[in-house]
């Protein structure tokens, strides 16, 4: 299994792989089911997701709300552009820190890779500044902390 890669795309993008020993049933499941993504994205250590809606079709809204043990937190919103069971999810979704952050584009598939799958991340931001900005928050770490946990989840 490989560790995330993270790199820009374009004046606006970031591209996100990572591979799992997870079939893209599963993959997939783990992105769109409210009892699974409270189990892993998280982040950091010491963060809870009190707040889990996510409803995964063309039209649905999503919410995450994260908490940490200190009291501080903060959610996340979104709509769904495009879902296609076990294959592709494409939202837009934007922090609340408090402030909104610009919309964020994203495209992810989940492709099988010889036992495994390969999950594909495209981000799209309105543009160069905001991509950086990005970059450079920690996100890069959060993300893999949370893809080691999903890694680590029994899902059926």
């Amino acid at each position: 299994m490989s560790r995330m890669q993270l790199m820009p795309s374009g004046e606006r993008q970031i591209l996100v792989t990572r591979a799992f020993g997870l079939t893209p049933r599963q993959l997939y499941r783990a992105h769109v089911e409210p009892a699974l993504i409270r189990q892993w994205v998280l982040g950091p250590p010491g963060w809870s997701m009190p707040v889990c809606i996510c409803e995964a079709r063309a039209g649905g809204h999503m919410r995450f709300e994260w908490l940490s043990e200190l009291g501080k937190g903060f959610y996340l919103t979104g709509e769904f552009i495009e879902v296609v069971p076990d294959i592709r999810i494409v939202h837009v979704e934007r922090m609340h820190l408090p402030e909104p952050t610009p919309d964020n584009h994203i495209e992810t598939s989940f492709e099988p890779n010889g036992g495994e799958t390969l999950l594909r991340m495209r981000m799209s931001l309105p543009d160069t500044r905001a991509r950086d900005r990005l970059l450079v928050t920690g996100m890069a770490s959060g993300m893999e902390l949370s893809y080691e946990r999903l890694a680590g989840l029994p899902i059926s």
